[in-house]
């Protein structure tokens, strides 16, 4: 028996029931719906949302650490209440990306951009090699273990560079590959916004959550 269909449309206070349309002869269908009271096209309330922390932003350098912070709290935000299956899912066929594999993929790119080039180590990577340079996404399976170390190896690497962003006076200096952290920045938060996009689309097939 089909349950009933709930979308944004019929009102703001929309909470965790009938997210899924059903019919026996189709796959079961998001219905799209948020944890916003107040807005329809937030993920959750202002109050509730850790993006908004009252700082202000003045100056470039505030501002560009601004936006990362608050796209990296986006992705997180966007895989969050899944269970491990559900991460691994690549809900957005034939692309092979999956929340996961966004988790995995950006802990990569911050190593990449923060360790190696800005700090200069001899870190390799985490999941990509010569043999399969696509690693981050094709080992995000849906096993809690492996999920549990994507998220430890992402906070490991964003760790490393908020604390070698701060000791980093001057946004001119210049890493390994004499690129500036600033360009590093600028190049993290396009990094970072493309792939949240990825994320909006992923997740809404998954369980029709939406939401900035």
């Amino acid at each position: 028996m089909a349950v009933p269909l709930y979308s944004v449309a019929d009102g703001p206070a929309l909470t965790d029931h009938a997210r899924m349309t059903t019919s026996p002869d189709a796959e079961a269908t998001p219905t799209r719906w948020t944890r916003a009271t107040t807005s329809p096209d937030m993920w959750v309330d202002p109050d509730e949302d850790p993006r908004e922390d009252g700082s202000e932003t003045v100056g470039e350098r505030a501002t560009l650490l601004d936006y990362l912070r608050r796209y990296r709290l986006t992705m997180e935000l966007k895989c969050a209440d899944l269970d491990a299956g559900q991460l691994a899912l690549r809900s957005v066929p034939p692309s092979t990306m999956s929340l996961l594999g966004l988790v995995r993929h950006m802990a990569e790119v911050e190593r990449r951009w923060f360790r190696r080039e800005l700090a200069g180590e001899d870190a390799p990577s985490l999941y990509c090699s010569k043999a399969d340079r696509d690693g981050d996404w094709d080992g995000a399976v849906g096993d809690p273990e492996v999920v549990d170390e994507a998220w430890r190896a992402w906070r490991v690497e964003v760790a490393f560079a908020e604390r070698l962003v701060s000791e980093t006076a001057d946004l001119g200096t210049v890493g390994r590959g004499r690129v500036p952290l600033r360009d590093i920045l600028v190049h993290m938060v396009e990094e970072y916004a493309r792939h949240c996009g990825h994320a909006d689309l992923i997740r809404e097939r998954i369980d029709g959550r939406v939401g900035q």
